[in-house]
Protein backbone atom coordinates (compact mmCIF):
# COMPACT_ATOMS: atom_id res chain seq x y z
CA UNK A 1 0.00 0.00 0.00
CA UNK A 2 1.33 3.41 -0.94
CA UNK A 3 -0.28 5.32 1.88
CA UNK A 4 -3.42 6.16 -0.06
CA UNK A 5 -6.42 5.07 2.00
CA UNK A 6 -8.95 2.80 0.35
CA UNK A 7 -12.43 4.20 -0.02
CA UNK A 8 -14.44 2.18 2.49
CA UNK A 9 -17.79 2.42 4.18
CA UNK A 10 -19.44 5.05 2.00
CA UNK A 11 -22.26 3.21 0.23
CA UNK A 12 -21.71 2.27 -3.42
CA UNK A 13 -19.18 -0.52 -3.97
CA UNK A 14 -16.01 0.42 -5.79
CA UNK A 15 -16.13 4.19 -5.68
CA UNK A 16 -17.81 4.06 -2.27
CA UNK A 17 -19.90 7.19 -2.82
CA UNK A 18 -17.05 9.42 -4.02
CA UNK A 19 -17.49 11.45 -7.18
CA UNK A 20 -16.03 10.12 -10.40
CA UNK A 21 -13.59 13.03 -10.53
CA UNK A 22 -12.35 12.36 -6.99
CA UNK A 23 -11.97 8.66 -7.67
CA UNK A 24 -10.12 9.28 -10.94
CA UNK A 25 -7.83 11.86 -9.30
CA UNK A 26 -7.02 9.54 -6.40
CA UNK A 27 -6.11 6.66 -8.69
CA UNK A 28 -4.03 8.93 -10.97
CA UNK A 29 -2.17 10.31 -7.95
CA UNK A 30 -1.44 6.83 -6.64
CA UNK A 31 -0.15 5.69 -10.04
CA UNK A 32 2.11 8.72 -10.44
CA UNK A 33 3.39 8.45 -6.85
CA UNK A 34 4.66 4.91 -7.33
CA UNK A 35 8.45 5.13 -7.55
CA UNK A 36 8.81 1.75 -9.26
CA UNK A 37 6.31 2.42 -12.00
CA UNK A 38 5.93 4.73 -15.03
CA UNK A 39 2.30 5.84 -15.35
CA UNK A 40 2.67 8.47 -18.07
CA UNK A 41 1.01 6.31 -20.73
CA UNK A 42 -2.03 5.38 -18.64
CA UNK A 43 -5.42 7.06 -18.79
CA UNK A 44 -7.80 6.56 -15.86
CA UNK A 45 -11.57 6.70 -16.34
CA UNK A 46 -14.58 5.68 -14.28
CA UNK A 47 -17.58 3.76 -15.54
CA UNK A 48 -20.21 3.01 -12.94
CA UNK A 49 -18.47 1.31 -10.03
CA UNK A 50 -15.35 0.47 -12.02
CA UNK A 51 -12.06 2.24 -12.61
CA UNK A 52 -10.75 1.59 -16.11
CA UNK A 53 -7.04 1.81 -16.91
CA UNK A 54 -6.24 2.28 -20.60
CA UNK A 55 -3.05 2.90 -22.51
CA UNK A 56 0.46 1.53 -22.63
CA UNK A 57 3.10 0.33 -20.20
CA UNK A 58 6.76 -0.38 -20.88
CA UNK A 59 7.80 -3.35 -18.79
CA UNK A 60 6.56 -6.84 -18.16
CA UNK A 61 4.60 -6.84 -14.92
CA UNK A 62 3.53 -3.18 -15.19
CA UNK A 63 -0.07 -4.12 -16.02
CA UNK A 64 -0.34 -6.12 -12.82
CA UNK A 65 1.41 -3.34 -10.86
CA UNK A 66 -1.01 -0.71 -12.22
CA UNK A 67 -4.01 -2.84 -11.23
CA UNK A 68 -2.51 -3.44 -7.78
CA UNK A 69 -2.02 0.30 -7.23
CA UNK A 70 -5.55 1.15 -8.40
CA UNK A 71 -7.07 -1.62 -6.27
CA UNK A 72 -5.24 -0.14 -3.29
CA UNK A 73 -7.38 2.96 -3.78
CA UNK A 74 -10.79 1.62 -4.83
CA UNK A 75 -10.70 -1.97 -3.59
CA UNK A 76 -10.25 -5.36 -5.15
CA UNK A 77 -12.42 -6.35 -8.13
CA UNK A 78 -13.30 -2.76 -9.10
CA UNK A 79 -10.46 -2.21 -11.59
CA UNK A 80 -10.48 -3.15 -15.27
CA UNK A 81 -7.25 -2.94 -17.24
CA UNK A 82 -7.09 -2.30 -20.95
CA UNK A 83 -3.34 -1.86 -20.96
CA UNK A 84 -0.87 -3.01 -23.59
CA UNK A 85 2.88 -3.44 -23.24
CA UNK A 86 4.99 -1.68 -25.87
Amino acid sequence: MLGFPAFTGHGEPGRQGHSEAATRASVESALHAAADFEAGGITVSVSGSYVILEGFVRRRGDVERAVEIAEGVVGRCYVRARLLRR
